[in-house]
């Protein structure tokens, strides 16, 4: 699904990423820990194309090079970002918005049956499509933006800290979600500070530490790990 290799990224001097390393498998869901700084949210955009990797950096999906695509091709090609910070359009509907993720081509004539998969997945977005995104709590915004991801119908789901600003049980009810959209094949990727509940969800995790990957296993082992539990657990 996902290949990433030789993956460096500089703004000026400051080497933000260095050769990070990592696979995303069909179906799978693996996070990517970090403390604030460690290089998670360049990461994710060098991803997204928002930022410009290094020369000799790999990034295929599907065995697709994505490294020297521009962003809307990237989205094409079947990788949707959803930015830290949700960048709903406030003032539109639900169904607005969510209308705005089957812009391409290929999703428009399909946007029916990804909408019953963002349903299936979100069941209380049936009820809130005439409501104006910018007054709904941070959590349902946060399903908003997840399920205008998914009408772009991708084959990888790019997460920027979806748990960032919410509640403790509007965090599980997100998290509970993630499973049911890996379950339909779309893979899933998240760069997260929650380590305890994103692992919780997660089939395996990386850590990446001052912009290099430092560690990576089954989501289970490194719940069990005493280095991660005291770096990242606060066990």
């Amino acid at each position: 699904m996902l290949e990433v290799s030789n993956l460096s990224v500089s703004y000026g001097r400051h080497l933000a990423l260095s050769d990070v390393a990592l696979s995303v498998g069909q179906g799978e869901i693996v996070v990517v820990l970090g403390a604030n700084g460690a290089g998670k949210s360049t990461f994710i955009k060098a991803l997204a194309g928002l930022v410009t990797p290094a020369p000799g950096a790999r990034i295929l999906l599907g065995g697709q090079s994505l490294e020297r695509l521009p962003a809307h091709q990237i989205v094409e090609a079947g990788l949707a970002l959803v930015p830290e910070g949700r960048h709903l359009f406030s003032t539109l509907t639900v169904a607005e918005n969510l209308s705005l993720g089957a812009f391409l081509p290929r999703t428009r004539a399909q946007a029916s049956d990804s909408l019953e998969r963002v349903f299936a997945v979100f069941p209380k977005l049936r009820q809130r499509l005439s409501q104006i995104a910018g007054t709904m709590s941070g959590g349902e915004q946060q399903m908003v933006a997840i399920g205008r991801a998914m009408m772009t119908d991708p084959q990888l789901l790019l997460l920027d800290e979806p748990s960032l600003g919410l509640s403790p049980l509007l965090t599980t009810e997100l998290f509970r979600a993630l499973p049911n959209i890996a379950a339909t094949g779309t893979s899933v990727l998240m760069v997260e500070q929650n380590s305890h509940q994103s692992l919780s969800i997660s089939d395996r995790g990386y850590l990446l530490e001052d912009g290099r990957i430092t560690g990576e296993g089954a989501a289970s082992d490194l719940l069990q790990s005493e280095a991660v539990q005291k770096a990242y657990l606060g066990m």
